[in-house]
């Protein structure tokens, strides 16, 4: 399961170069991995509000091709892995207009408790768990 999520580039986002700073990517990533949950039917606000938080334990992006400003990119992301105790997003950036291939990114995040103590899933939330298992295919 996919989703899509479009920005337009900010001219902040740009460096001297005029090309998106590498920077940004960490935050696209993160508006699109919000916008990902929120599509499954369930926020990070409310995710937090049943005491569950999902604390990023790796990041890795892959540049490819700069985003200029005023580039409409599409963020295509998915969760790819579930383990239980982790979950793995990735996301595939794209130009609209010309459907060019940006950056390929990936990030890991455990399920913890609001202290970020890791958390069974499967008993803490049984009803995310089988959300997780769907996202991922393995239902």
């Amino acid at each position: 399961m996919t989703v899509d999520t479009e920005i337009r580039v900010r001219y902040k986002e740009t460096d001297q170069m005029g090309v998106v700073h590498h920077s940004n990517y960490y935050v696209w990533f993160e508006v699109a991995r919000t916008e990902y949950m929120r599509e499954q039917g369930i926020t990070y606000k409310q995710m937090e509000e049943r005491g569950l938080m999902l604390p990023l334990t790796e990041t890795h992006c892959q540049y490819l091709q700069g985003a200029l400003y005023d580039d409409t990119i599409v963020i295509k992301t998915s969760m790819t892995r579930f383990s239980g105790a982790r979950i793995t997003m990735e996301y595939d950036v794209m130009r609209r207009d010309d459907n060019c291939l940006l950056a390929k990114g990936k990030t890991v995040h455990a399920i913890t408790d609001k202290n970020l103590k890791p958390v069974n899933i499967r008993k803490a939330d049984f009803e995310l768990y089988q959300l997780f298992l769907r996202c991922t295919n393995k239902a």
